[in-house]
């Protein structure tokens, strides 16, 4: 037989009414919590000093420590743990100063059964968000100490080895990648793991000088070498010298430049415009794209041998997409930084916004996160984002679509990129059997979390393990009646 599955949290219910705490008792353990008595606030101090209470509900007019005074003191206790309060001489004066007083709740006796599983549930939620935000503020934290890219995923992890490899070499650099993934992080984060992190790291956005401009902004110019050339000035190749020269856009360059480009690379020396000295510069160059520079060879776009000497070392920046456990730590990231620039206070995101975070395709990749973290933190009117806060675009996409497994792109409506995994529903699908393919997608999302499954699907936890019995109820074994259970559509 399965193992009973273990309690959802535990509860403390300190209330002197012998009757009300078996009542309490037996509605919260109907409910799946794991339920300890106290007769009076003192004893529920004592029981809360000895740790592993997730929740108090407490009476508000007991002998001895009241409950406000037993509020207080739990707050300075157990500062992590939410109280309720209970009474049946409820006044909205005493309400107001029990939420001043930090309690999460109020409950005026006599209440319904339901709306007292509702404020419990949303209490335990809320502590439970709690804590994934700082788990996700440490594991940003502990991420930042070590340099600015940030990231845990399999995909990250592979990219940053393979950066600490090629750090400490001289060779050229070529990062691949789809715009809005970071290339020049890893730019950054190669000059900054080598040999060369003392001296410059000079960046040039190759597509955004005209050909004009870009041969004297790399190679520096004579005074009189144009018009308005009225003095000597240095290139980027010359600044770059002992660093790093990072040229964004590589495959944007002109048939003109390429050449002088390579020369650069192979003899390690070049002339500023205007000028016939020859200048000498020990740079490493390392270069970025997001365009396929083989094509570009294939087309006659692009010199065959400057591409070779550009590609000693590829690196391929993977996207959003292929990095997805990345989402909530970046999202954290971005909130706290824009937080500060618009001095807002965010205690981070609500269950439903991570949500739609997590499921949304980032077809922008990290840029358009960045964008839509700040967009929602000059929106937010709460102490946290909502899913509210969030673009049309990826609360609708959001919910479309559902992500399970692994994350190859896929074209989707539009044309979009999306996650593997998506489902279709054939239209007549019964309703029942929609139900139970979405909450067997969702619980493939979550490892067999059913807790987060609930969360996810905005149902409680009871319904998640009753739908389950159903479902094996419904499927009957090898060698029962009815034969095996259809293949999913």
């Amino acid at each position: 037989m399965p193992e009973p599955a273990a309690p959802l949290a535990t509860l403390l219910v300190a209330d002197d009414d012998a009757a009300v705490r078996q009542s309490l008792e037996r509605a919260l353990t109907r409910e799946g919590y794991a339920v300890v008595l106290a007769p009076d606030g003192q004893a529920a101090l004592e029981r809360l000093q000895a740790g592993g209470v997730d929740l108090v509900l407490s009476d508000l007019k007991m002998p001895g420590l009241t409950g406000l005074e037993l509020l207080r003191e739990a707050k300075a206790v157990a500062p992590d743990v939410d109280v309720i309060l209970l009474t049946a001489f409820g006044t909205v004066e005493e309400a107001v100063r029990a939420m001043k007083d930090g309690a999460t709740d109020f409950l005026t006796k006599p209440f319904q059964r339901a709306q007292l599983t509702k404020v419990v549930r949303q209490a335990l939620e809320r502590r439970d968000l709690i804590a994934q935000n700082r788990a996700l503020q440490k594991r940003l934290d502990d991420l930042l100490r070590q340099g600015n890219m940030i990231g845990t995923s399999p995909a990250f992890r592979r990219l940053m080895t393979l950066v600490q490899q090629v750090a400490d070499s001289s060779a050229t650099v070529l990062i691949q990648g789809e715009s809005g993934t970071g290339k020049e992080l890893v730019a950054r984060a190669i000059h900054e793991r080598s040999s060369r992190r003392n001296g410059p790291f000079i960046a040039v956005n190759c597509a955004a000088l005209p050909e004009t401009l870009l041969e004297s902004e790399l190679f520096g110019y004579e005074k009189g070498a144009f018009t308005g050339a009225a003095g000597r000035k240095e290139g980027r190749f010359e600044l770059a010298d002992g660093g790093t020269l990072f040229l964004d856009e590589i495959a944007d360059l002109s048939a003109v430049t390429q050449p002088k480009i390579l020369r650069v690379l192979q003899e390690g020396e070049f002339e500023r415009v205007g000028g016939t000295k020859t200048i000498r510069a020990d740079v490493r160059v390392v270069t970025a794209t997001n365009q396929d520079l083989a094509t570009l060879v294939r087309d006659k776009r692009f010199r065959e041998d400057l591409f070779y000497r550009l590609n000693v070392i590829t690196i391929q920046v993977p996207s959003l997409r292929e990095k997805h456990e990345d989402v909530p730590v970046l999202a954290q990231h971005f909130l706290r930084v824009y937080a500060a620039k618009n001095n807002r206070q965010l205690d981070g995101f609500s269950d439903e916004a991570l949500g739609c975070l997590e499921a949304y395709s980032w077809p922008g990749n990290v840029r358009e996160l960045e964008n839509v973290i700040e967009r929602a933190v000059v929106l937010a009117r709460g102490t946290r984002v909502d899913a509210g806060d969030l673009p049309d675009a990826v609360r609708e996409r959001s919910v479309m679509l559902l992500r399970s497994g692994t994350s190859t792109p896929v074209e989707g409506a539009g044309g979009a990129s999306v996650p593997d995994g998506v489902f279709q529903i054939r239209v007549g699908t019964p309703l029942s059997e929609v139900e139970q393919r979405l909450l067997e997608e969702t619980l493939r999302l979550t490892k067999g979390n059913k807790t987060l499954t609930a969360k996810m699907l905005g149902i409680d936890p009871k319904t998640v393990f009753r739908k389950l019995k159903q479902g094996e109820a419904e499927d009957p074994g090898p060698g029962e009646a009815g034969g095996e259970r259809p293949a999913a559509r």
